[in-house]
């Protein structure tokens, strides 16, 4: 068997200085979002005095901060003149449609980024330092930040997650959405199929955000809101398909193998279980986000992880589904698991 490539490389200290100095670069991106870089480069202000009374800010700074953006590779310079790179066109300039730097208030916030100081602590408990059950207790007003922030990192996986779930499945149905959050996925499913009614599961608050999504994608009369937790609330149904998006890898086994029981029970003979996860190759290295999403887990939840598809199944086969197959979707960190009922 070969050497991982890490491990065949020649020593390089620069590996340990750029780990080290990370930080940096979050806080250049999320300076960079605040100031509106990104925006003012989209207006054509592309050298630094311009960019500078744009963001009212001094062209010492200016000049240092955009230079390590293109060091970043999230800008490109040419004779002075500071431009956008495709990335930084399409996702971080507020012109742009696929924008995403909202996500920074929820990725880069000092409640998630302040977990990470604790996290020798962490690893010797094997749990997060926050209090209660993390980043999923009851109520965590965390959450509403998620559905405020998230959507544009998550809205790009909700057209190819409806037209998976959706194959085969034409016409009538009900569609149960735990863990709702921004509510993109459930609201995929009522844009692709006109005859799907949708009930989005979460705490009151985020199901607010979800409502309002609903309303500007026009589904809002076969949208319903079911507030709680998905451990305690009555289910009811039967249901045609459940989504669980980015939910299970907060959990550990027993509860996940609990919780896809429940989820069957709900739903219609031949019905349909997806969850939309994170999942790593078996070496559990591989790919690089899948594989070190297992971390945020660690640090954010009591027993969470970044599960492997064999995990997965096993977790659905325990719960008595059946016909449970793999969908990467592609471009993307993410994987679609599907079971029926």
């Amino acid at each position: 068997m070969s050497a991982h490539p890490s491990a065949a490389s020649a020593p390089n200290p620069g590996l340990v200085l750029d780990m080290a100095q990370a930080y940096q670069r979050t806080a250049a991106l999320k300076a960079a979002i605040e100031l509106d870089i990104f925006g003012a480069i989209g207006r054509g202000h592309n050298e630094v005095a311009a960019i500078a009374r744009y963001a009212t800010a001094s062209e010492r700074g200016i000049r240092i901060l955009c230079d390590f953006l293109c060091i970043c590779r999230v800008l490109d310079k040419k004779d002075d003149a500071y431009h956008h790179t495709p990335t930084s066109a399409t996702f971080l300039d507020p012109a742009s449609p696929a924008c995403m730097a909202s996500i920074t208030h929820f990725l880069a916030s000092p409640d998630i980024e302040g977990v990470y100081n604790q996290l020798a602590d962490i690893v010797r408990a094997g749990r997060t330092a926050l209090p209660g059950s993390g980043s999923v207790e009851p109520e965590n007003p965390l959450w509403v930040e998620f559905a405020n922030n998230m959507a544009p990192m998550m809205g790009p996986l909700a057209g190819p997650l409806g037209a998976l779930v959706l194959e085969g499945r034409p016409g009538p149905m009900h569609v149960l959405d735990i863990a709702a959050g921004h509510g993109l996925f459930g609201i995929e499913i009522a844009k692709q199929n006109p005859h799907a009614h949708v009930t989005g599961l979460d705490w009151a608050p985020v199901l607010r955000v979800a409502l309002e999504n609903a309303k500007k994608a026009g589904v809002q009369d076969r949208y319903d809101m079911l507030p709680g937790s998905a451990f305690d609330v009555y289910f009811a149904g039967p249901y045609d398909l459940v989504l669980l998006t980015n939910f299970l890898h907060h959990f550990d086994r027993p509860t996940n193998v609990g919780l896809l029981k429940k989820v069957r029970d709900a739903l219609k003979p031949g019905g349909c279980a997806a969850t939309l996860e994170f999942v790593p190759n078996d070496d559990r290295i591989s790919p690089p986000m899948p594989a070190g999403f297992a971390l945020t887990m660690l640090a954010t939840t009591a027993s969470g992880d970044a599960y492997t598809y064999p995990e997965l199944q096993s977790m659905y086969a325990d719960a008595g589904f059946a016909k449970i197959s793999k969908h990467p979707i592609p471009m993307s960190p993410h994987t679609v698991v599907m079971g029926i009922a």
